[in-house]
């Protein structure tokens, strides 16, 4: 038989096994009426799919990528509070291809925080990162998302430290991993460390999901921070007049501002008649911890991830 012939009989056998392998699918999730399709992970063996899928690891790991971007997707946007498949969507994805980078930075901004911003799983946020950093030590970024989880997530700014210290190691690392490792080391919890982080996440990744995730997250700081001072103001002026201020204009006269504090989009800030400084639109901040009036849930964006 010919070398063209043979490779004819070849895809034609793949086109059924492929078709096949479809029905079976199919079948299973009709023979398994008690759970969503979406809540559902029939194979949860990386070494079995890793077998199964015939030589095309990298193919089946981008499936199973899309997947648990859709899967966190649909969540997020319905504002979830159980993501039980996201990391196992990640780890399986991970240890099919383990050079699939999105994939650990994903996993490091969405699985981390608590829902509905994401599946409140700091520890298998960083057990994903370490499997990262082990299979691609010399990519200073898996560092650097792991201090991430650390800082941000868990509070814990000695292990922070570490792990931007391991990643300021790393060839061609971001000098900012060093400053972020001094900073650790005093146990620096304010918004000039968090904004570096956020920022440097914007600044160094091409996923789009990412990149308007930490947007948003710099707007929400700059709103957390304004607010903290102007609350201060608010409560000078209280201790030296005896009365709340009757506008943010008058808070700013006193306070010798050089003009009425505006939000990230140009809005002035409020002062409510309990002297509660807050933002005009609020659903514009959805990540901002102050400055929201109370019992104020926020609607979270809904990104549009794409898989690279």
């Amino acid at each position: 038989m010919s070398r063209r012939n043979t490779s004819i009989v070849a895809a034609v056998c793949l086109v059924i096994f492929l078709g096949g392998s479809a029905a079976l699918l199919h079948h299973s999730d009709q023979i398994r009426p008690t759970t969503a399709p979406e809540d559902a992970l029939y194979i949860d063996s990386p070494k079995f799919l890793k077998r199964a899928s015939l030589g095309y690891q990298g193919l089946l790991a981008d499936i199973y990528w899309t997947r648990a971007v859709q899967y966190f997707g649909v969540r997020h946007h319905n504002h979830a509070t159980n993501y039980a498949l996201l990391a196992p969507l990640l780890e399986i994805t991970t240890q099919l291809d383990p050079q699939l980078m999105v994939a650990y930075e994903f996993g490091a901004s969405f699985l981390a925080p608590a829902p509905p911003s994401g599946a409140g799983e700091p520890e298998r946020a960083i057990q994903l990162m370490e499997y990262g950093i082990q299979q691609n030590p010399e990519n200073w970024k898996l560092y650097y998302d792991l201090g991430f989880v650390y800082y941000m997530n868990l509070k814990d700014y000695r292990k922070a430290g570490d792990a931007f210290a391991r990643g300021s190691k790393v060839p061609h690392a971001l000098p900012v991993l060093k400053v972020l490792a001094a900073q650790m080391a005093e146990h620096a919890e304010d918004f000039a460390t968090a904004r570096i982080l956020w920022s440097a996440t914007y600044q160094n990744t091409r996923d789009e999901l990412i990149r308007q995730n930490a947007i948003e997250h710099l707007r929400a700081l700059r709103v957390d921070e304004d607010v903290t001072h102007l609350q201060e103001a608010v409560s000078r002026f209280t201790g030296r007049t005896g009365t709340l201020p009757s506008s943010m204009a008058e808070l700013a006269a006193v306070e010798h501002l050089p003009g009425v504090p505006v939000d990230p989009d140009g809005r002035p800030y409020i002062i409510t008649a309990a002297g509660r400084v807050e933002v005009k639109v609020p659903a514009d901040f959805p990540f901002a911890v102050k400055g929201l009036p109370p019992g104020f849930k926020p609607e979270l964006p809904r990104f549009h991830p794409q898989a690279k």
